[in-house]
């Protein structure tokens, strides 16, 4: 299969990319730099240097492509709407090579599990969204891709927990934050985070890019319900001295941290039923259970990037 993968050199799109030629199949990647580019081809992918806001560099190879897979999320302020301009031009672009060449293709969106809000009892796919204002623009945008559905293009929405493992990412944070001494917990801590092993979300993608039936919203969780203060716990206790542990008040850290900070509060408990029908199964379950190899990982990241 010939996939056009965004995001490839991101945390989730590294883990996409790394599945997906394992899988054995070709990968075209959008790098926006020349070292970029180096680093996608060393890794097997065939690298294009564009931005997703110039589609004229990208649109040709996206048309040859047999699925695209979108992970890719710019971190400024104009990121929303260039995702949204980005979702109309990528699945326009396939609706039109099909009608070219009669050749049926996929799209696979990235949104999160935060667009569910709180969620006490287990949410499955089909549960109703309550996304706090960090995320309040992302359900809009799966709406699009999952629209977009027809008898020559196959869309799947996947929402990820929290993405842990390597040397990026939220937990990475409070590992590095551990090693430094000092974790900042946002509120008491008693919230569950929904969860998920980077290398764990990677095998999702490529399940469902290799089942032609697969096709509308899918949770990627390791189902673990752990409180944040379990796995804070953990990480304070294999890190060489234990670091001092501070709960922010709300009201501080929403001043510190806008509104991800009740992104971050939240208390979610998740399932992936959908997922799982496709035989996926966590390798991880859990941080807690894993944190002498997720802190091994981190610093294996660092010393890669120190060397580079």
């Amino acid at each position: 299969m010939h996939i056009f993968l965004t995001g490839a050199t991101g945390y989730i799109g590294s883990a996409v990319l790394d599945s997906m030629i394992k899988g054995g199949h070709q990968v075209t990647a959008i790098a926006r730099d020349p070292e970029k580019a180096e680093r996608l081809l060393a890794r097997g992918a065939t690298p294009i240097i564009a931005e997703l806001g110039l589609p004229k560099y990208y649109v040709p190879a996206l048309k040859s492509a047999d699925a695209v897979v979108h992970t890719a999320l710019e971190s400024s302020p104009r990121g929303v709407q260039l995702d949204k301009q980005a979702l109309e031009t990528m699945l326009g672009a396939q609706v039109e090579a099909s009608r070219a060449d009669g050749r049926h293709r996929s799209f696979l969106y990235t949104s999160g599990v935060w667009v569910l809000g709180r969620s006490g009892k287990a949410a499955e796919e089909d549960a109703p969204l309550d996304p706090p204002e960090y995320s309040a623009w992302r359900p809009a945008h799966e709406d699009i891709v999952l629209s977009a559905f027809s008898s020559t293009l196959r869309t799947a929405v996947i929402r990820p927990g929290i993405v842990y493992g390597g040397g990026r990412g939220i937990v990475s944070d409070l590992i590095k934050d551990a090693l430094n001494g000092l974790v900042r917990v946002v509120g008491p801590g008693k919230n569950r985070w929904a969860c998920v092993y980077d290398h764990d979300l990677g095998d999702l993608y490529l399940r469902i890019l290799e089942s032609p039936l697969a096709a509308g919203i899918f949770h990627a969780t390791d189902e673990a319900d752990e409180h944040v203060s379990e796995i804070v716990e953990a990480i304070a206790g294999q890190v060489p001295q234990r670091p001092d542990i501070r709960n922010m008040p709300m009201a501080e850290a929403r001043k510190k941290l806008g509104a991800y900070a009740d992104a971050l509060a939240l208390d979610q408990k998740v399932r992936s039923p959908k997922a799982r029908a496709l035989g996926w199964e966590p390798t991880q379950a859990g941080i807690a259970t894993s944190v002498a190899r997720l802190v091994e990982e981190y610093r294996n990241a660092q010393r890669e990037k120190n060397n580079e």
